[in-house]
């Protein structure tokens, strides 16, 4: 199990390495070209594709922040910095999404002069790279699952929606002279980039706050606990994400009648095998009894031996 996340984090990382890249260079290529033919549009346009390409950058420094070991300061290690940046690009697709808003407005009490051939073809080009690197995200990494992953791609798919937009809007002022649709096509774009940065902030907070993940159902884990021969039932339960793909739990389970202490072990493998079938990797649990629950009669601190069995994922 720690061997298939390894090679997932190390496929997601390349992925988004090669997706940053991609996205720089076309982005230095479109600067320079508006610089040297003082093309506004262009310009604005590798503005644009600068938000992508820091927010594809901030997901390569978390994946490889992630990958330090843990210490005596970060027992859980460095991979929280991944829901980090997820946070940080999925705010970044908000503000992103009010700028647009408050362009378009002003946009349509002093419409500007359009040059809508030179725009046609800035959108057209930029619709090819962001296609293309969408098409990389989408294929070499897990934009599921991973929180920053999917927080990247979300904004290379905005910015692939706004050239949409401005290959529609450009058409329409091209051949009809409406000028409104450049604004309009804008707005429309800013309420699907707002949408996608409001889920994806609100996924990455949740998961900063502890809260259950979204792929556990707690009712499903009590289930296949209880359901193990020897277990009366199930107390003090938290389940909570460690990074993407990563489930951890702790909890009480207290054992039936006539349970020795010989027979914990063996109980806690059942416990941590159920759990993995849940999609939980990391499992601490505390036996006790039923005369005695949470105190120093629990089943499992006889002899001086641990109550709690930990199962670490090998990273």
């Amino acid at each position: 199990m720690g061997n298939g996340h390894n090679h997932s984090h190390g496929k997601n990382k390349r992925t988004l390495k090669i997706a940053f890249l991609i996205t720089t260079l076309f982005m230095a290529v479109e600067a320079i070209g508006g610089w040297l033919t003082n093309s506004l549009a262009l310009l604005a346009d590798a503005g644009h594709m600068l938000s992508d390409s820091v927010s594809l950058g901030v997901g390569v420094l978390a994946f490889t922040l992630g990958e330090r070991a843990a210490d005596y300061s970060k027992t859980y290690g460095y991979k929280r910095f991944e829901i980090l940046a997820a946070v940080f690009n999925g705010a970044t697709l908000v503000l992103i999404s009010l700028y647009i808003f408050y362009e378009a407005f002003q946009r349509f009490w002093d419409p500007p002069e359009v040059a809508s051939e030179g725009m046609l073809a800035i959108a057209v080009a930029g619709l090819a790279v962001n296609l293309l690197v969408a098409w990389i995200l989408m294929r070499g990494g897990d934009t599921r699952e991973n929180l920053n992953l999917r927080a990247a791609f979300l904004h290379v798919l905005s910015d692939m929606l706004g050239s949409v937009g401005a290959i529609i809007a450009a058409l329409l002022i091209l051949f009809f002279g409406w000028s409104l649709a450049d604004p309009l096509a804008s707005i429309a774009v800013a309420v699907l980039v707002l949408l996608s940065g409001w889920r994806v902030t609100k996924e990455a907070i949740h998961v900063l706050m502890e809260g259950t993940p979204r792929n556990v159902e707690i009712d499903q884990v009590i289930g296949a606990i209880e359901a193990i021969p020897g277990i009366a039932n199930v107390h003090d339960l938290h389940i909570w994400s460690i990074t993407s793909g990563q489930n951890a739990m702790s909890g009480h389970v207290v054992v039936e009648k006539g349970i020795s202490f010989d027979e914990c072990q063996p109980l806690l493998r059942q416990i941590e095998e159920a759990m993995a079938e849940q999609k939980i990797g990391h499992v601490t649990i505390q036996l006790e009894n039923q005369e005695h629950p949470h105190s120093e009669a629990a089943i499992c601190q006889n002899s001086g031996q641990l109550e709690e069995a930990h199962y670490h994922e090998h990273h």
